[in-house]
């Protein structure tokens, strides 16, 4: 059926009457066939054989002169297998349950009396389509790991910055990210530590804005048993613990003027000194920080070091906002619909268009962590296989206004639907080829033409 090494394909046939359950058994070349009877049945054999395609008889027992059981198996093997190609058997004019059905998630329907060998050329084109569809997503995830595992972004300022994480991570200068909260500054710490010299010893991470400042002191340089109230044995402090690896100090603009000073010290001799103790212990970090606020302003305000600002910042690295990363919203969502269908059970597959382009224009002020939590919300809230722009809950959005440089415009239009294109079509470059209607070799001209990666 094409270039590519199809596996063997599976079909279930739900079906009640027995003779046509015997006729169809036989009917599709090429396909292993099992039978159902009923919904109990049919769910069995789809959790245990997971079909690429289920043709299903609305007319099921307890209800076989209606369509209830027929709708609630529909969506009881979405449920279970949400990319199974269902094709509905319906009556001969029975439009209404047809369009009903697709609107529950159904990929084709059929209309009575069957004949086999039509059904057998829709059921062909369904398994293909399915394989189709497993490929691209495993394509998918290969691209999405891509180029820093756990971050998922084909848009040059994202390429950028991983290829400024790559470089920074096998020296040992301290870094500072920087970035709107929900960017993904800690993912990409973590990504830093794994390439880094140290990813065999431990990333340890402290929050300086979640932690009181009485109590981040003692988290931070530990405390001798005795030191104060309730000190009831020496403890190591964050530091001491994560000597020999990576340190990383979120949100280190909400450090405490006095704490900067004693972090400075440490950073300036590499010892530290419990509290209530008096011995230098000698450690060996590398210290990252981030944070979301303007560390220049604090220092002109003077709320924040300016020689511990140069102490953490030996190398910065500029983590741009959502808003600013062409192409990631929308490769972001379609993961985070697989993610959260999965965790959560539910038969959601992807977007329908306008909610396609609200996530294109929406400005995104929360960032990563908004997109995140909107798309969680509307996998719960989604009636059908697909998410609509009201699921979001994202409000009118505007287009972005455009420039007139006819250049720029032309420049900025091509890269634009270029990155569209390779997140509707999940990094397929042939897909996305088609899409935009160029051969391969074109597209690839023009990845090197506008600098994307591939």
């Amino acid at each position: 059926m094409g270039e590519l090494n199809e596996p063997v394909k599976s079909l279930l046939v739900v079906e009640d009457d027995a003779g046509l359950q015997s006729q169809l058994r036989w009917s599709f070349e090429g396909f292993e066939v099992s039978v159902a009877g009923d919904r109990p049945a049919a769910i069995a054999l789809v959790e245990r054989l997971r079909p690429a395609v289920v043709t299903l008889d609305l007319g099921l027992p307890p209800d076989p002169g209606g369509v209830s059981e027929g709708f609630a198996t529909l969506q009881a093997i979405l449920g279970v297998a949400p990319d199974t190609k269902i094709i509905v058997v319906t009556g001969h004019n029975d439009r209404s349950n047809a369009v009903r059905a697709i609107g529950l998630g159904a990929y084709d329907f059929f209309e009575k009396p069957v004949d086999p060998g039509l059904l057998g050329i829709a059921v062909g084109r369904a398994a293909r389509v399915a394989f189709l569809e497993d490929e691209n997503r495993r394509l998918s995830q290969r691209r999405t790991d891509s180029p820093l595992e756990g971050l998922i972004a084909v848009s040059p300022e994202m390429i950028k910055v991983c290829r400024t994480v790559e470089k920074l991570a096998p020296t040992d200068v301290s870094t500072l990210f920087i970035g709107e909260s929900g960017t993904g500054k800690e993912i990409l710490v973590r990504a830093l530590h794994r390439l880094s010299e140290r990813r065999d010893r431990r990333l340890v991470a402290i929050n300086c804005a979640a932690i009181p400042e009485n109590l981040l002191e003692s988290e931070l340089f530990g405390f001798e048993k005795g030191a104060f109230t309730g000190a009831v044995k020496t403890t190591p402090g964050k530091i001491e613990v994560a000597s020999g690896g990576m340190l990383f100090l979120d949100e280190v603009g909400d450090l405490p003027l006095g704490l900067q000073a004693k972090l400075l010290r440490f950073l300036q001799e590499r010892v530290i000194e419990r509290i209530g103790g008096r011995q230098e212990i000698p450690v060996d970090v590398r210290v990252v920080c981030a944070t979301h606020r303007d560390l220049r302003e604090m220092i002109a305000r003077a709320e924040f070091r300016e020689d511990l600002y140069y102490r953490i910042n030996e190398a910065t690295v500029q983590v741009p906002p959502l808003r600013a990363r062409q192409g990631d919203a929308v490769l972001l969502a379609r993961a985070f619909v697989q993610r959260f269908a999965a965790e959560l059970k539910r038969p959601v597959k992807g977007f329908q268009e306008p909610a396609i382009q609200a996530i294109e224009h929406y400005p995104w002020p929360g960032n990563v962590r908004e997109l995140e939590n909107r798309v969680k919300r509307a996998v719960i809230m989604a009636d059908g296989p697909l998410v609509g722009v009201d699921d979001l809950e994202l409000g009118h959005v505007d287009a972005p206004p455009e420039p007139f440089d006819l250049r720029i415009v032309r420049e900025a239009a091509e890269t634009r639907a270029i990155l569209r294109a390779l997140s509707y079509a999940d990094g397929n470059v042939s897909r996305a080829a088609d899409l935009l209607g160029v051969t391969r070799p074109t597209l690839y001209s023009l990845f090197r033409k506008y600098d994307i990666p591939t």
